[in-house]
């Protein structure tokens, strides 16, 4: 039996036990991912119907602080034994996943309404084009901080020393990785809280036209004049759609 040092933390045994596989689980690998995509289905289902009601830029926000803030939870996951840790990072990235998932149509929805014909379709894929630099950019903050964590601690591999090739600090490894995702949201606090709420919803749901045209100005430089009454009676149409309509 190896003699375990006394004043390892709780964090350090959780490791110990965990990655004495160099791998976690399969159970446990497909709980941690599977979790988040869940959240990521009732979240779209749940927020969309949300943006409709309260508004594009209301819900958009609301989004923005539950990812924000489950990133930061998932990266302070603690427990008294591996199976709580595993348990509380499950449960704030289903609640990740969540939130993600409600920003991910709002963020096309507000592209798709704020922009023209000719202009649409590139601005929409430029939106969905984002994910993959946004995974590009989850991987290389993983391997820098991995890299500084090895070059700081290091260690024997695991062929030769099992137990000894994951050091206590490794523990905070990927509690920074997974509280870092909170950053890129951050930055965009502020101007998604000077965004105005789109045009569209504004005029078709609101049926504030003056308003409208003024956020459209705003947005693009360009005067809107407010609709003619001929087109008044498409804007007054009912804005209640069915889910498959």
């Amino acid at each position: 039996m190896p003699v375990v040092d006394c004043n390892l933390s709780r964090e350090s045994i959780v490791i110990d036990e965990f990655f004495s596989s160099s791998s976690l689980p399969p159970n446990v690998a497909c709980a941690v991912n599977g979790v988040a995509l869940c959240g990521t289905l009732v979240g779209q289902l749940f927020f969309g119907w949300l943006g409709d009601k309260l508004g594009r830029k209301r819900v958009y926000g609301i989004t923005l602080m539950l990812m924000v803030g489950c990133s930061i939870c998932s990266g302070l996951s603690l427990g008294s034994s591996p199976t709580s840790v595993m348990a509380t990072l499950c449960f704030f990235r289903f609640w990740l996943g969540f939130g993600i998932g409600g920003d991910y149509p709002l963020s096309a929805t507000i592209m798709e309404e704020y922009s023209n014909k000719k202009s649409r379709g590139a601005f929409i894929a430029a939106v969905f084009a984002m994910q993959g630099f946004g995974i590009l950019a989850g991987g290389v903050v993983a391997i820098v901080v991995a890299a500084i964590f090895n070059s700081l601690y290091h260690a024997e591999p695991y062929s030769v020393d099992p137990l000894g090739s994951t050091v206590p600090q490794a523990d905070y490894v990927w509690r920074i990785i997974l509280m870092f995702g909170a950053v890129p949201a951050l930055l965009t606090f502020y101007s998604r809280m000077k965004m105005p709420e789109t045009p569209r919803y504004t005029a078709l749901v609101v049926k504030d036209q003056s308003k409208a045209c003024q956020d459209m100005t705003k947005v693009l430089h360009i005067e809107i004049k407010e609709l003619q009454q001929e087109e008044h009676a498409h804007i007054n149409m009912s804005s209640s759609f069915g889910l498959f309509s």
